[in-house]
């Protein structure tokens, strides 16, 4: 194996005359260790380097020094890719360490600057969901991280409130409520964010979760309350102010991934309506997540979606409200107890995170941090 220490000991040697053989007797060791050193496959101790430098009459840096760029020397390891899309090889991720395994959530970079990254993808495999990465540094992702999968729009105010006050990081993956409560139940993630209605009782999530992981020991925190409706452009141009103005031929819809809560309640929507989902233009294209979708409205690639309130007031676009929801954050019971996951609930509690969902996002924060389950 390749030493990280380069040194000049045969050149400094020759240059004053000194035969192997005597510069070993002189520093008391064998010519054989002499020759190992100059070959770079041998880092000698702290006295036998004060020796050398003293017997060729040098200082110990000019015989031995550090290979540049060796300090940080990335790491390769295998990982789950959290992504609803197939990564490329190069992608920027942040990484954390659920349980035993390794999880990598592919970023991407703003219009003005490079996204915060652990690593990238050195290359995918064969089985799907997995990827070689090189990272930097590994033992700093290993500590006070949590995984957070969801499609909440405001999950930025409460990761960057439980750093600041914690120093817990957030690692949020992109995901419909069904993909991130899969991912939890695979252990991939800590935290599953869900909005998925139950259509006979209207209650959110408990049936759900009951009825696909009746084995499963969950628990169920409350996040907020919000309303989803109709994402349009400012001014509403095209009048759209119910579900059936979908049907018109000059409206374009843009859709949410099946999975979804937004899908889901479109469904209902256009079920309770008498309408057929092929007369939506625009039905089978799909955004992944709320803010995704409300800024395919703000390029114009659509004139209206389904979403929550909050992606409207991000892009400053119009919104039709249709229907109140509650966004629950669902973990193992036996995560809840880890000193992370612990922080980040008592951060549900403060007064300033309920302030900036109430006034940023125009979420109902009254029963936040409510334990449903």
């Amino acid at each position: 194996m390749r030493t990280q220490v380069e040194n000049r000991l045969a050149q400094v040697r020759k240059s004053r005359g000194v035969g192997s053989s005597d510069l070993a007797r002189r520093v008391n060791v064998s010519r054989q260790t002499i020759y190992a050193i100059e070959t770079g496959s041998y880092v000698p101790n702290t006295e036998v380097a004060l020796s050398l430098a003293r017997e060729l009459e040098v200082t110990v840096d000019e015989l031995f020094s550090l290979r540049e760029g060796t300090e940080a020397s990335p790491e390769s390891i295998a990982a789950e890719v959290l992504s609803v899309s197939t990564p490329d090889r190069g992608q920027p991720v942040r990484i954390c360490q659920v349980g035993s395994r390794w999880v990598s959530v592919p970023v991407t970079a703003s219009p003005y600057f490079m996204p915060e990254a652990d690593g990238i993808i050195k290359r995918t495999t064969r089985v799907r969901g997995r990827a070689d990465l090189v990272v930097f540094a590994k033992e700093e992702a290993a500590q006070k991280r949590l995984a957070l999968a969801g499609c909440d729009p405001a999950t930025g105010l409460i990761s960057r409130m439980v750093e600041k006050i914690s120093g817990v990081e957030i690692v949020s993956a992109a995901a419909s409520s069904k993909l991130a409560l899969n991912w939890l139940k695979q252990g991939k993630v800590h935290i599953a964010g869900s909005h998925l209605e139950d259509a006979k009782t209207g209650e959110f999530n408990l049936p759900f979760i009951r009825k696909e992981y009746p084995d499963e020991d969950f628990r169920v925190v409350t996040f907020a309350r919000w309303e989803e409706g109709l994402v349009l452009a400012p001014g509403n141009p095209k009048h759209v102010r119910r579900v059936e103005d979908l049907a018109r031929k000059n409206v374009r819809f843009v859709n949410r991934e099946p999975g979804s809560g937004s899908r889901a309640l479109l469904d209902k929507l256009l079920e309770r309506a008498g309408m057929d989902a092929q007369k939506v233009q625009g039905y089978g294209q799909v955004a992944f997540g709320h803010l995704a979708a409300a800024y395919c409205v703000v390029s114009q690639k659509a004139d209206v979606c389904l979403a929550t309130r909050s992606a409207a007031k991000t892009f400053g676009l119009d919104f039709m409200p249709l229907h109140g929801e509650r966004y629950d954050l669902v973990m193992r019971r036996r995560s809840a107890d880890l000193p992370a996951v612990r922080s980040f609930l008592d951060v549900l509690q403060r007064a300033t995170l309920r302030r900036k969902l109430e006034v940023l996002a125009g979420y109902d924060t009254s029963e936040t941090g409510a334990v449903v389950a």
